[in-house]
């Protein structure tokens, strides 16, 4: 009875907020959306391969403001908190991350989140534009990117193999040649290497893989781009 005629007397101040409650409410929330468009922003603009997904992007503006509301809803109450720890063991994420670069993204966007949620405002502003003058400066060094260009180069052929000899054409023109495996069955033949160039000249690529074709025995020349995923 004395639990029933506690929440009653509470219930204005459950229901209304004052005017203080709700600015920060309000400029909480408007803040968490404000930097999480910068944060997808940053990803588009800086993100390097073909693993580029839009929906990221509408994940990363979303989550900020929802780990805001839910850092709002239990502030200070240690009941709340150890009731989100249970709701959250029983959920399963099973969603794989591609890129590690995408883990850092999402740990960003949580962050802001809880920075937002706890009225850490001026802290969220000043670690924002320092994160992303960091991010900036990294993408137009190309920190982090190789100087060299790597590819898989696979000719096949028919025999004979040492007629052919690709591995000579090969070694004039990349700067590392190496043979990631060669099969000869019945008269026909395939040997895969792995390349590495000092830099991408299409001039030098399109010379090799003409000379590659025009050498007798040889029938098929495939050139693939780097971070390309082969069984082999």
């Amino acid at each position: 009875m004395n639990a029933i005629n506690s929440v009653t007397k509470d219930l204005p101040d459950r229901l209304f907020m004052t005017g203080d409650d709700l600015f920060n409410l309000l400029f909480s929330l408007g803040l968490a959306v404000v930097i999480a468009i910068i944060i997808s922003q940053m990803y588009k603009h800086t993100h390097r391969g073909m693993n580029f997904e839009l929906a990221f992007m509408s994940t990363l503006v979303l989550l900020s403001p929802i780990v805001a509301v839910v850092m709002l809803f239990i502030r200070g109450d240690l009941v709340l908190s150890l009731g989100l720890i249970g709701s959250l063991s029983i959920i399963r994420f099973r969603t794989p991350i591609k890129d590690t670069r995408d883990m850092v993204f999402l740990f960003w966007a949580i962050a802001v989140g809880l920075g937002c949620g706890t009225y850490n405002w001026m802290v969220v502003i000043i670690s924002t534009i320092f994160i992303t003058l960091i991010m900036f400066g990294m993408y137009f060094i190309r920190y982090g990117r190789s100087r060299n260009t790597d590819f898989v180069l696979v000719v096949s052929g028919h025999s004979p193999y040492e007629q052919a000899d690709p591995e000579e054409v090969v070694k004039r023109y990349a700067a590392e040649a190496r043979v990631r495996s060669q099969e000869v069955e019945e008269g026909d033949w395939e040997v895969i290497f792995e390349l590495r160039f000092p830099r991408l000249l299409d001039q030098v690529t399109r010379e090799m893989i003409r000379e590659l074709k025009d050498r007798p025995g040889v029938r098929k020349v495939s050139l693939l781009a780097p971070q390309l995923a082969l069984p082999v």
